[in-house]
């Protein structure tokens, strides 16, 4: 009896991805760096607000938040030739000593007082340029390191360590805040990120090859994805279900605030409980691989629009809160799937590439559906909004799942 649950946790997909001898140097480091970016997500738009005139701090803000992920597209598309010879590991170290050290010059320039709220944008964009790669990086080295059986377990391993990163990241941002300031914050986002590139340059003992000259041009990885119906089908759906989320994060706290009069605590609460709802489904999609993949995906967009009708709807607060926990759950499955199928799909020597163009039109789908909520709440109010964007998920989910079916009717 007592050797059962020892049993138990080694026939856990997780297994072989925790005890991996490479992984388990590597994990820590991503472990950190993700916290860092769960606090910034507080403290960029904190510090953006600090700097800014106050008539114009809703611009700035905006600014800011857009720098912080946009130039990361950009990057990946202009910086190919330069990068589509680095092996993953030394694009995850690239991209990590880069953002130390544009994040770790604000708060020295803070500091000096020579820190504009323009220059504060600039560093930004800066920091995330190399983003798209190195997120390629990441997935590149997990999916050379563990055999296709484990691909999904270590993507879900990922999401689920970024998912808590968002559920303890902002309190601690808020408790830095109190202490030191928004620049505080910035400061240990940078310092965190020293620690992934130490991770990643000691932590792997072999790295891979460099890609061979003939891998291609830097528009390679788009050129994968359009070969492939089954990877540019997914990067449809997903930019589709991201850019309709999109509203989500200018309507709900205007619902919050203006709609139901409450405090910012309730805002907290639904993102805490999506956070929450996220890590449990860390844990769960590791379960998940023996799933059908475009069934399971299309089901997943159906589902997330229905569990965020309740707020659109105007619900009781408690059933709204839940339904944003219930489609937390859901997203690490969707990013996890979606990761396996482009880590099983691609060539091997060119995934780096086709992960990193994949990452560039996805980084553009939430600020877009960000941007159209502006127009959608101010012409139809941020209940209705809420409402629209939900409905909207869910039909699209519908939508794929007929195309798809329609597709492989045609196949057979």
């Amino acid at each position: 009896m007592p050797l059962k649950p020892a049993r138990t946790i080694r026939t856990s997909p997780y297994w072989p991805v925790l005890t991996h001898a490479t992984l388990r140097r590597l994990l820590p480091g991503f472990a950190v760096s993700s916290l860092g970016d769960g606090m910034a997500v507080v403290g960029v738009s904190w510090l953006a607000i600090e700097l800014a005139p106050a008539a114009e701090r809703g611009m700035w803000v905006a600014l800011a938040a857009a720098a912080y992920t946009l130039s990361g597209a950009a990057g990946a598309v202009l910086l190919g030739r330069f990068l589509r010879h680095r092996s993953p590991a030394r694009l995850v170290v690239c991209d990590a000593l880069l953002r130390a050290t544009a994040l770790g010059a604000i708060p020295v320039c803070h500091a000096l007082g020579t820190l504009s709220i323009e220059l504060y944008v600039v560093l930004l964009a800066v920091s995330s340029v190399l983003h798209s790669w190195g997120q390629a990086g990441v997935y590149t080295l997990l999916a050379g390191l563990l055999p296709e059986r484990d691909h999904l377990a270590g993507n879900a391993v990922l999401s689920g360590i970024g998912s808590l990163s968002t559920v303890l990241g902002p309190p601690l941002a808020g408790a830095l805040i109190l202490w030191g300031g928004a620049a505080t914050v910035i400061a240990v986002d940078a310092a965190t990120f020293l620690v992934l590139a130490a991770a990643f340059l000691f932590g792997v003992p072999h790295d891979d090859a460099p890609a061979p000259e003939e891998s291609g041009s830097r528009a390679a990885g788009f050129a994968v994805i359009r070969r492939t119906p089954a990877l540019l089908g997914l990067l449809l759906l997903s930019f589709a279900f991201f850019c309709l989320f999109g509203p989500v994060y200018v309507a709900l706290p205007l619902y919050v605030s203006d709609g139901l009069g409450a405090p910012a605590g309730l805002l907290a609460a639904f993102y805490t409980a999506f956070g929450v709802g996220a890590v449990l489904g860390s844990v769960l999609t590791g379960y998940l691989g023996r799933l059908p993949v475009w069934p399971a995906m299309t089901g997943i967009v159906v589902a997330f629009g229905v569990f965020l009708l309740p707020t659109g709807l105007g619900a009781p607060t408690a059933v709204a809160v839940v339904g944003f926990a219930a489609a937390g759950l859901l997203w690490p499955p969707y990013a996890a799937l979606s990761t396996a199928l482009f880590q099983r799909s691609a060539p091997r020597h060119l995934l780096p590439q086709t992960l990193a163009a994949s990452s560039a039109v996805r980084v553009l789908s939430v600020p877009l559906g960000t941007a159209l909520g502006g127009p959608l709440v101010a012409g139809l109010g941020a209940r209705q909004t809420l409402l629209v964007s939900a409905a909207s998920i869910a039909v699209l989910g519908l939508a794929a799942a007929g195309a798809a079916r329609a597709a492989q009717r045609r196949r057979s």
